[in-house]
C-alpha cells in the first residue's frame, strides 16, 4: 500500500499512475532489474545535508551524486550524504530506504537530476522495498515542482 499522502497527491491532481509489486529489493539497481526497467527510468532519492539543511536529491538508478556539481546547483559549500538516522523519522509512513521521491510531501527541498527528465515515464519506490509506482515524469514534476539541475554522473 503506497503512503496515504502520496496516494492523496496523485488523486488530487488526477494523474495516471500504476502501482507495481516486485520482488523485495534494496538497491536502486536491484529494483530496476527485478522490475525489468532501465536504470535511467528508476528515480532514486538520495538524502543529503547541505549547510546543515536536509535536501532530497532525485536521480536515475544508473547515476550517482557528483557532490561538486550538487554544491554549485544548491549554492552551498558543505554538502554531504545524510545518514539514515538523520532523516528516517521524517518519513514515518515508509520503510527506511524506500522513500518515494516526493520531498514536497514531507516538507523537504527536492532537487532532480536533469537526466531524469528525458524519459516519458519514471518508476520509484512507493514506501516499501517491494512496491513501486510508474507515472509520467511530467506529472511527477507538476506535483513536486522540484529544482532541476545537472548533478549526477554515471556509476
Amino acid at each position: 500500500m503506497i503512503p496515504k499522502r502520496l496516494e492523496n497527491a496523485l488523486h488530487e491532481k488526477h494523474v495516471w499512475y500504476k502501482e507495481l509489486v516486485h520482488t523485495e529489493a534494496y538497491t536502486a539497481q536491484e529494483i530496476a532489474a527485478t522490475m525489468h526497467v532501465k536504470g535511467r527510468e528508476l528515480a532514486k532519492p538520495v538524502m543529503v545535508r547541505a549547510d546543515g539543511q536536509l535536501v532530497m536529491t532525485v536521480l536515475p538508478a544508473s547515476r550517482k551524486v557528483n557532490f561538486g556539481k550538487l554544491e554549485a546547483a544548491l549554492g552551498k559549500k558543505d554538502v554531504k550524504l545524510a545518514k539514515e538516522e538523520e532523516f528516517k523519522a521524517m518519513f514515518p509512513d515508509c520503510e527506511p530506504g524506500a522513500e518515494p521521491p516526493f520531498g514536497n510531501l514531507y516538507d523537504v527541498q527536492t532537487l532532480v537530476d536533469e537526466s531524469l527528465t528525458h524519459d516519458e515515464n519514471i518508476y520509484f519506490n512507493a514506501g516499501t522495498h517491494y512496491e513501486a509506482v510508474e507515472m509520467k515524469y511530467k506529472d511527477f514534476e507538476d506535483i513536486v515542482k522540484p529544482q532541476v539541475a545537472e548533478f549526477g554522473e554515471q556509476l
